[in-house]
């Protein structure tokens, strides 16, 4: 059995508590990344909602429009 001094067990933590910074580092860029992603996706879905609302509304004035005509054609 090999026994192993105050130091190597303390260089074999930090060499431990190293190999996690890093791995928890290199997660954190991957989520960092699709967290930018993400909001780039959010805003453009938030444009084109607001596009189709637009052009909804414009849809619902023409109704409307067409709608005052035929009442004025009827009488």
């Amino acid at each position: 059995m090999e026994n192993k001094t105050t130091l190597e067990k303390l260089s074999d933590k930090v060499s431990q508590i190293l190999q996690q910074y890093h791995s928890l580092k290199g997660e954190n860029e991957v989520l960092r990344n699709e967290l930018v992603t993400l909001k780039a996706e959010s805003e453009m879905k938030n444009q084109e909602i607001e596009k189709l609302v637009e052009d909804n509304t414009m849809k619902d004035l023409e109704i409307e429009e067409i709608v005052n005509k035929i009442e004025s054609i009827l009488g």
